[in-house]
């Protein structure tokens, strides 16, 4: 089904009856524990990206409660599977924020799972992390977003793959807010460095076929294909891509590709040679990720996904909520907004990661990397980024007590119509 970016969010927010399925329970719960509740796709369409996010926040609260936890307590950590349905989202934040009484939810993985737990999450007065790259915006002081935006990673893949590869750029896109937004941003980026967006597509998630476009590629000769394609289904383009023979005249960067661990979907061969620009990867070679990396693989065994950017920041969301409590001394929502808004900072595996008080994201590393051999190998680290695209519209210092979604707003301070 087609997503309208323009009118998505009516129908995404409107809050469904509480679900009374049963929910994973990560252990039992206590009166004097403090509460998390994460709600992400263990199924459906967007496992490929919640279950990785899962093991992390396991882990993450597990050596919280293993270092004698927050505050004298232990933390309780309630797991619901949303099925990659939206009503869903909406009936478990609902549970999470009435019935389980939580002191904090980490969730979401797309922007319209987060725009229809948002507002309710605001509304009941219950402290929300999205830990998920995204196409920015957000400006909520309820909300805290740690994922990277267009601003600290699309900025600098556009750029430097044009300067690579040449410019004239073939877009595609999921079809929902995320891939609406983000090409908008790609098109912005290429006209700025002096190049020709010469055409943009839109997939719905369920999209398997790609044959009729991958045509439409070959006869538009782009000197190169910008993918911000979401989903376990669309991992089909970059295989029928490589068949046609594409992969090795028209080479791929991607702001999505590996997030969901893609790159181990498809063989090298199909692969190789495509470049992405994250806040995390696995491959990164600091003392902190290293150790990071072999705690996770330690814990999972055999089974560990390989980790990337939306593992590694269900991580850091969860660690930047649980400093912020410490140095509150108390899970209190508005005292932690306080202690977060000092700003909270933590040395995570990514490096460095610093709310930004005046738009409730994330101060973060960037990193450039090639795929090769199932492998990325980063070229280019880019210190301490700033989210400068929600920052041209979101300030809650000087206009604090905000939920709202600037999408458009920001589209247009960025000079994009």
């Amino acid at each position: 089904m087609t997503i309208n970016r323009r009118n998505f969010l009516k129908g995404a927010s409107a809050t469904a009856a509480v679900l009374t399925a049963p929910a994973f329970i990560g252990q039992a719960q206590a009166a004097d524990a403090l509460k998390m509740a994460v709600i992400l796709d263990q199924s459906g369409g967007l496992d490929i990206y919640g279950r990785p996010m899962v093991d992390a926040s396991h882990l993450a609260v597990e050596e919280i409660n293993a270092a004698g936890g927050l505050l004298g307590k232990q933390i309780d950590l309630t797991v619901y599977d949303p099925q990659s349905t939206i009503q869903f989202y909406t009936q478990y934040a609902t549970k999470a924020a009435t019935s389980d009484r939580v002191d904090v939810v980490q969730a979401g993985i797309t922007s319209a799972s987060r725009e229809s737990i948002r507002p309710l999450l605001s509304r009941y007065k219950t402290l929300y992390f999205y830990n998920t790259l995204y196409e920015g915006g957000v400006c909520d002081t309820n909300n805290y977003c740690t994922g990277s935006t267009p601003g600290q990673t699309v900025e600098k893949l556009v750029p430097y793959t044009m300067n690579k590869w040449g410019k004239k750029v073939y877009i595609i896109a999921a079809d929902y807010n995320y891939g609406h937004i983000t090409a908008d941003w790609v098109q912005k980026y290429v006209r700025d460095n002096g190049g020709d967006p010469v055409e943009t597509e839109f997939f719905p998630l369920d999209v398997t076929n790609f044959g009729p476009t991958i045509k439409k590629i070959q006869a538009a000769k782009p000197d190169m294909v910008m993918s911000a394609l979401v989903g376990g289904a669309h991992v089909s383009f970059y295989r029928q891509y490589a068949a046609a023979g594409m992969s090795k005249s028209v080479p791929i960067a991607s702001t999505t590709f590996g997030v969901g661990n893609e790159h181990l979907m498809i063989s090298a061969e199909e692969g190789d040679g495509m470049i992405v620009a994250y806040s995390y990867f696995q491959e990164i070679e600091s003392a902190d990720n290293k150790a990071f990396v072999k705690r996770f693989q330690d814990r999972f065994g055999a089974d560990a996904p390989y980790l990337n950017e939306l593992a590694a920041r269900q991580y850091e969301g969860i660690n930047l909520w649980a400093e912020a409590v410490k140095t509150a001394g108390t899970a209190d929502r508005m005292k932690v907004i306080e202690a977060l808004d000092a700003p909270t900072s933590i040395n995570g595996p990514s490096g460095k990661v610093t709310i930004d008080p005046q738009t409730h994201h994330a101060v973060q590393n960037v990193y450039l990397a090639e795929l090769k051999d199932q492998k990325f190998n980063i070229i280019q680290t880019y210190e301490q980024q700033q989210p400068t695209d929600t920052q041209l519209v979101c300030d809650l210092i000087a206009t604090p007590n905000q939920s709202n979604f600037y999408f458009e707003n920001g589209l247009k301070a960025a000079g994009i119509d």
